[in-house]
């Protein structure tokens, strides 16, 4: 039997996720400093480029949806949305479900803002070399999933 396949032991998965750990942190700081470097020409700061993102996949929401989704504080997501409506980019509409905590949805600037951004990240994600195969792909995502559950007790406020 392949022992790769195998769940490892309580310790050695400890181990092994501090590995996960030590380059998440240096891939999460390059990613949103490249992000940053693409969005100058956009105007567009990390922040706001996630709340367009959200937006952009999931529809209309409302700011503690948008917290709870990304794992920030509402606070920080209402100034990022406050700044992307500045911008025209998001506007608030009634909310049927929730009459104090109105949905924020794109605009046509904020659609056409985000999809030329998503656009840029695809081409250059494209250039990520490794033969990694959709397994590969899959098996990162289960195991980044696993270790976000893990810190669910996390408060994001």
């Amino acid at each position: 039997m392949d022992d790769t396949a195998s769940p490892l032991p309580p310790d050695e998965l400890a181990r092994r996720l501090t590995e996960v750990y030590d380059l998440v942190g240096p891939l999460y700081r390059r990613a949103q400093r490249s992000v940053e470097q693409g969005l100058a020409r956009d105007g567009v700061s990390v922040g706001v480029r996630a709340v367009l993102t959200l937006l952009h996949r999931g529809g209309p929401m409302t700011v503690p949806q948008m917290g709870r989704a990304q794992a920030i504080s509402r606070q920080f997501v209402q100034r990022m949305v406050n700044d992307a409506a500045a911008h025209g980019l998001v506007e608030s509409i009634p909310n049927p479900a929730h009459r104090r905590s109105s949905l924020i949805r794109l605009t046509d600037a904020g659609r056409s803002t985000i999809s030329g951004i998503l656009d840029r990240e695809h081409a250059v994600l494209r250039a990520v070399g490794g033969a990694l195969t959709a397994a590969d792909v899959t098996a990162c995502l289960r195991v980044l999933d696993e270790m976000l559950r893990a810190l669910d007790h996390v408060d994001d406020d």
